[in-house]
């Protein structure tokens, strides 16, 4: 009486040690669904991702041009610092003279050419210079904040210059 007992234990030892081949095999089928789930999702919004890289780094190339160069105020330890008279003069150039600024800041390419605005927005006005911003093009914007000094006073304000290339 006592042996099939003890064989009836060994079998179903036996049968139990599958258990962590089960635990295994579902395990590796989860992470491989998981993978598969994010292998999936990173696609599902890619119609929605800009392709505007190229043209983010040439509006921020031409806006470190324009506040670093052409209407900087000249003090090397303030380099968003610009100066109001030739902030109004730039815009007052951008506005009248828009293609040869646009070849001057290396946006007419041999192969490609790129179209700019820029707009300067402080708390009494908004200029804007440049093209107008089209309603269905992929857009590459940089936005500063500068300190406008106004050359007679010494007195600063603050703006947010926003260069926009597309």
């Amino acid at each position: 009486m006592n042996k099939p007992n003890l064989l009836n234990r060994k079998l179903r030892r036996n049968d139990e040690g599958q258990v962590t081949i089960d635990y295994l095999m579902g395990i590796t089928i989860f992470i491989v669904a998981l993978f598969f789930i994010f292998q999936y999702s990173a696609g599902l919004f890619t119609p929605f991702q800009s392709n505007s890289d190229e043209i983010t780094l040439v509006a921020d190339r031409v806006a470190t041009s324009i506040t670093e160069k052409e209407i900087s105020a000249g003090n090397i330890n303030t380099p968003n610092l610009i100066d109001g008279d030739k902030t109004n003069d730039y815009f007052d150039l951008l506005s009248s003279n828009y293609e040869n600024e646009a070849d001057a800041l290396g946006l007419r390419g041999e192969y490609h050419r790129y179209e700019l605005n820029v707009t300067l927005d402080n708390s009494t006005e908004v200029r804007m210079a440049g093209k107008a911003l089209p309603f269905s093009d992929n857009i590459g914007q940089t936005k500063r904040i500068v300190l406008i000094e106004d050359s007679d006073t010494g007195e600063t304000e603050t703006a947010i210059l926003s260069v926009r290339v597309w």
